[in-house]
């Protein structure tokens, strides 16, 4: 670069100025139409400043998404479950190479991408479950640090891509998802669902974050406090915020929390959103949101300076001002031979060997006759998530490859023919699709739609009719295949035809309910709601349908029978289409396997004990019996594109398996500790920290084709760490990953704390014989707690037990340090009073908004009943002579304060006080010293603040 280009540069594409002063400088050069036109996720080009156009968001959860082909790696629970950082940060590199690459080639391909998600597995039966790493929190974080740095890059100045976390904060559940609020009480908040979050902040290696759908404490999460109290605070780094799809409309039209957009737009921006994803790639509506919040006084320049600013960041550490600098301008990393030996590489470690009484692993040599059977024995399932195939491998390819062509097939489908009075069904000849769907690419594939240049199906009176392969995915969820392959399918001009590739989309068109009726069925059509009726032009979806008799040409399970009675080993291949119960939009209702694929694996076990259930499924289920009469039980993820190979390889013994769960399984729907939008993991003793059950098979579980024993556990306390030093040592006849993972737990609590907590963990190799010292720094704030009753994060004195073993059960060895610390002392409620929230704990109430910006309240869950609040500890000192409360009520109620032993200490009366925000404070004379137990009853639609006491 000549002296004189530099000299006339402006100084915002000055690579010798720091990021800070480039932004400013051309934040200065923006009018003010520029700065509100890059508040929506599709910025224009500032042409007169030589700004390309800008979009957020690009999804990258385990592969480059929405965009056609790309390398699709396994699930991010499957990720999860290898418990391996380096591979991980290795698969992070992979994917944010191939954005790059695709970037080179098609500029619609974003580098700010939305990925990964570390929302905590708190319930199975989260429809998203497969989006996330695990339900601990530490686990969770050391997976996303690995991916975030993996997608970042090791430039200390130019990042390949600008990962955002999703989705801010507390978000497990579908059901109502836009309007429904958790109840996140402090310390669940601090212990749990922040920490998935901070360390991936704190590593530096996070552009920013999403704010979810839902609400919390009542208050949209994309008005979310915690922006500016917590995550601001972790890192001096600019954070990006991008709204989810369509929420910042849903503070107005879903939510109604306020009256109109311009005020939710404001009070979004005031928050910290600064990227507003609505509309699609239309931005006049958000613009003129937002020009309208600045005319109306609702917000001012400098709060959209500020989100500008952050953009700009971002912007500058993607290179875009410094082509010639950017080191990663250039990357051409697409399908490597690296990539797919890495996709592999994790299919293999992601499989978790559940269960095996000797029969895996399965000798190639003896040429075994394998039977391969099951809905997925022959699937290569993507999730909404995924990227297009290039290449795919399901378990029977990755079988035949391995053993050999000795095996056979059955895909345990019942064979059906529908027939009405009109005729039988019937797929009219017409061309296979030649393409899969998306693999065009598609910006937001919810846009894609069916085919409508197939002919639709007909009936034929005289003919059989078409033979159908009818899966039943659970709950009478039905899909229905033709010969050829193609799944039945609604387009948007209301016919069914035979068209689609496999089940997929935003709203999934493939799926069909058999309801009876009369002396038959009618064929109910999910999506539409409409029934499968028969028209002069052919069959299409109404409200009324044809009545249908199904003959059964074979059972499922009869043919898995016959194939499983003349092989050595059977295979039953089971699980979950990712597009149907559970996924985005839609939780799980049970964690039961389909009734059919229950039949599928008794039908192989009748005819052949020697039979193996592999779960290829997003999420965990309870499968207590075939736990119990099968030999062997594999779990793993989706796999994605090797997922075949890597399963046969595992099935040979050619990698020993070494996942571990990433998430309870527990034996039975009746066995989970909590509803799904039960968020107070404590209270309702959920996930391993807290659960007092017997799970099915616990966090951790994993078994391997080796043996290892643990020894010499010792634990001492180094400074500010506790260093903790074991020896782990292969035992078995084969070379072998190990997870070795260490929890802690406090012998000496005096507040509920987990029964064990994870606290670190090491995946290694170690050959047959082979012996490793292992050591761990564990920092001694890591065994403390969020103490409500003086709002910070405490480690008590005490001991504090260190537990070393295979999993959050099986235990190998164990080391116990005594840590000094301040003895606690009482709540300082004479000078801090109560706030209602930091309550020890409590009974039928949930956490609400104090006001609309910042600030909590308690309320009785149902509005006119009551709920109980328990404060411990409250140091009253010589004594306190008033109480006052502050409250609001929609409807009179009342607050009674009572002591431990129930006598009473005041009750105040509440009068409605027009509106939930508009508080008053009540008062009342009381006589209470010394340390007691407040007990805080709340009667009718009120929402109790604080409480506080005076002298």
């Amino acid at each position: 670069m000549t002296a004189d280009v530099t000299a006339h540069q402006p100084p915002f594409r000055d690579p010798q100025l720091p990021f800070a002063k480039r932004a400013d400088d051309l934040l200065g050069r923006l009018t003010l139409d520029e700065r509100i036109a890059m508040l929506h996720q599709f910025g224009p080009a500032v042409d007169r400043l030589g700004l390309p156009a800008f979009r957020t968001g690009q999804e990258a959860l385990h592969g480059v998404a929405w965009t056609g082909p790309a390398t699709v790696f396994p699930q991010a629970v499957g990720l999860g479950a290898s418990w391996n950082e380096d591979l991980v940060r290795r698969v992070g590199e992979a994917v944010s190479r191939e954005a790059r690459a695709m970037r080179a080639h098609d500029d619609r391909i974003g580098l700010n991408v939305w990925a990964p998600t570390v929302n905590l597995l708190r319930h199975p039966l989260w429809g998203r479950g497969e989006e996330g790493y695990s339900e601990d929190p530490a686990l969770t974080s050391a997976i996303a640090v690995a991916y975030t740095r993996g997608l970042r890059g090791d430039h200390p100045h130019y990042w390949r891509t600008a990962p955002v976390l999703k989705h801010w904060l507390a978000h497990n559940n579908e059901t109502d998802r836009a309007t429904s609020s958790a109840s996140v009480r402090p310390r669940v908040l601090h212990e749990y669902d922040l920490r998935a979050f901070r360390a991936a902040v704190e590593a530096g290696a996070v552009a920013g974050v999403m704010p979810a759908y839902n609400l919390v404490n009542g208050r949209p999460n994309h008005l979310s406090p915690y922006l500016r109290e917590e995550l601001r605070t972790w890192t001096q780094q600019e954070l990006l915020v991008c709204s989810d799809a369509g929420a910042p409309s849903n503070l107005v039209d879903a939510e109604r929390y306020f009256d109109t957009h311009e005020e939710a737009t404001a009070a979004a921006l005031l928050a910290g959103v600064d990227s507003f994803t609505d509309h699609g790639t239309d931005a006049s509506t958000i613009v003129a949101r937002v020009r309208a919040a600045l005319d109306q006084g609702l917000i001012g320049e400098p709060v959209i300076d500020a989100a500008v600013r952050r953009q700009l960041h971002v912007r500058l550490a993607l290179g875009e001002f410094d082509p010639d600098l950017d080191p990663h301008a250039h990357v051409t990393d697409f399908d490597t031979p690296a990539h797919r030996r890495l996709a592999q590489e994790a299919a293999e470690q992601a499989a978790v060997l559940l269960k095996n009484d000797g029969l895996l692993p399965l000798d190639p040599a003896a040429e075994p006759r394998i039977a391969v059977v099951g809905p997925l024995a022959d699937e290569c399932k993507l999730d909404w998530y995924s990227g297009t195939l290039i290449r795919s491998s399901t378990p029977l390819d990755g079988v035949r490859e391995r053993f050999g062509p000795q095996l056979t097939y059955a895909e345990g489908a019942d064979r059906v023919r529908l027939r009405c009075a009109a005729g039988a069904l019937y797929v009219p000849a017409g061309d296979a699709p030649t393409e899969v769907r998306g693999a065009e690419g598609a910006l937001d594939p919810a846009l894609l739609t069916g085919r409508t240049d197939l002919p639709p199906l007909t009936v034929d009176a005289a003919a059989e009719g078409t033979e159908f392969a009818l899966t039943d995915w659970g709950g009478g969820v039905l899909t229905l295949r033709a010969p050829d392959g193609r799944y039945l399918s609604v387009a948007d001009d209301g016919f069914v035809r035979a068209s689609a590739d496999q089940p997929g989309g935003w709203v999934v068109q493939e799926t069909f309910r058999l309801e009876p009726h009369g002396s038959g069925h009618v064929l109910k059509h999910i999506a539409t709601g409409g029934y499968v009726s028969v028209a002069a032009d052919g069959v299409k979806v109404a409200d009324e349908g044809e009545i249908f008799s199904v003959d059964i040409v074979e059972y499922g399970q009869e043919a898995v029978a016959r194939v499983a009675a003349a092989a050595d080993v059977v295979i039953v291949v089971g699980g979950n289409d990712p597009h149907i119960n559970g996924r985005e939009t839609e939780d799980r209702v049970t964690l039961a396997l389909p009734d059919h694929q229950e039949r599928l694996w008794r039908a192989a076990r009748a005819a052949n004990p020697r039979t193996a259930l592999v779960l290829v499924s997003s999420y965990p289920y309870a499968v207590p019996e075939a736990a119990a009469e099968l030999p062997a039980l594999v779990w793993t993820a989706h796999g994605g594109q090797a997922a075949g190979t890597a399963l046969a390889r595992v099935l040979a013994g050619d990698v020993s398996p070494a996942g571990r769960l990433p998430q309870t399984w527990y034996a039975a729907d009746s066995d989970l500790p909590a509803g799904l939008l039960d968020y107070d993991i404590i209270g309702s003793r959920q996930t391993y920290l807290y659960y007092d059950g017997t799970p099915l098979f616990p966090f951790g579980h994993g078994l391997s084709y080796s043996s290892f024993t643990y020894a010499d556990v010792s634990a001492a306390v180094e400074g500010d760490a506790v260093r903790v030093v074991l020896t782990v040592t292969n035992t078995g006849p084969v070379a072998a990953d190990e997870v070795t993972q260490l929890y802690v737990r406090a012998l000496d609590a005096r507040v509920p704390r987990p029964s064990r907590e994870l606290v670190g963990h090491r995946r290694i190799h170690l050959a047959p014989g082979a012996v490793r010292r292992l050591g761990f720094e564990v920092p001694v704030s890591a065994l403390g707690f969020w103490d409500v009753a003086h709002g910070r994060w405490t480690v008590d004195a005490g001991r504090y037990e260190f537990l070393a073993g295979a999993s959050s059960t099986d235990i190998r060895g164990t080391a116990t340090v005594r840590i000094d610390a301040e003895a606690p002392v009482p709540r300082p409620v004479m000078s801090a009073g109560l706030a209602a929230a930091d309550y020890d704990e409590q009974r039928g109430t949930r956490i609400v908004d104090r006001s609309k910006v910042s600030g909590d309240a308690v309320a009785p869950v149902a509005g006119g009943g009551t709920g109980e609040l328990v404060f411990r500890d409250c140091g009253f000192g010589a004594g306190a002579a008033e109480v006052s409360v502050t409250v609001s009520a929609a409807a009179p109620g009342a607050v009674t304060l009572t002591l431990a032993d129930g006598s009473p200490l005041a009750t105040l009366e509440v009068p409605a006080t027009g509106g939930p925000y508009a508080y008053e404070v009540l008062r009342a004379a009381i006589e209470v010293s010394g340390v007691q137990e407040i007990r805080a009853e709340l009667r009718g639609p009120i929402r109790l603040a604080e409480i506080n006491f005076t002298a």
